[in-house]
């Protein structure tokens, strides 16, 4: 295999770099990771030096540069068929292509109220109208996706795929902000948060030793 390289921000921050590793990790290849501390007067050039968006996630696998957590996800389902990263079945896949893309480009309130801090736990911090919106319409999909498609496993579509890794960074949101969970949904959270591979990256998030104010209580 060609050598594989992905460069990420903080893992106990950034919500977009945990996507694409956490799809990344589900095809079994080796792979460099290089983790850039976020928001430092070096920041933007050490990405820049890496990634032509000046963004993190960025994929280099051998020639092929991807960058974008959801183009990274839609070339790794191309390039390891046999990971499964999407659903097999054609109706399945469409809706787990337009839940994961509905993550990629919504719930903007959430994200700006109830950012991506892993080693925290925030309970009690006030939620508004748009906020509870937004968490109602993703309880709406993870149970839907449950009932129609997960019977064969623990996960939206039973068998891991594109859209848990989406969703990944939302579970620890809730859990860092004690977000109140149908129990359906609650079972779904935990097979997720419960995964090796979740485990991992939540542990490299407990010792990180930046912290970004923006991002804490």
């Amino acid at each position: 295999m060609a050598n594989c390289v992905l460069v990420i921000g903080n893992k106990n921050y950034s919500s977009w770099s945990l996507r694409a590793w956490f799809a990344l990790r589900q095809t079994g290849v080796a792979f460099e990771e290089i983790l850039v501390p976020l928001m430092r007067p070096e920041t933007k050039a050490a990405i820049f030096a890496h990634s032509p968006s000046g963004k993190v996630p960025f994929l280099r696998l051998g020639d092929d540069q991807v960058w974008d957590s959801l183009s990274i996800a839609e070339y790794l389902a191309e390039r390891f068929p046999a990971a499964g990263l999407w659903p097999a079945d054609a109706t399945a896949r469409a809706v787990a292509r337009s839940v994961a893309a509905e993550m990629h480009a919504g719930f903007m309130a959430l994200r700006r109220a109830l950012p991506m801090n892993l080693r925290a736990h925030l309970p009690g911090r006030p939620r508004a109208e748009d906020v509870e919106t937004d968490i109602a319409r993703i309880q709406d999909i993870w149970t839907s996706c449950r009932a129609r498609f997960g019977a064969a496993g623990p996960f939206l579509f039973g068998s891991f795929t594109i859209a848990d890794a989406f969703y990944a960074p939302v579970i620890g949101r809730f859990r860092t902000y004690d977000v109140p969970l149908t129990d359906t949904c609650r079972a779904y959270a935990d097979a997720v948060w419960q995964t090796p591979d979740m485990q991992a990256w939540v542990a490299a998030a407990a010792i990180e030793g930046q912290r970004i104010t923006e991002y804490e209580a």
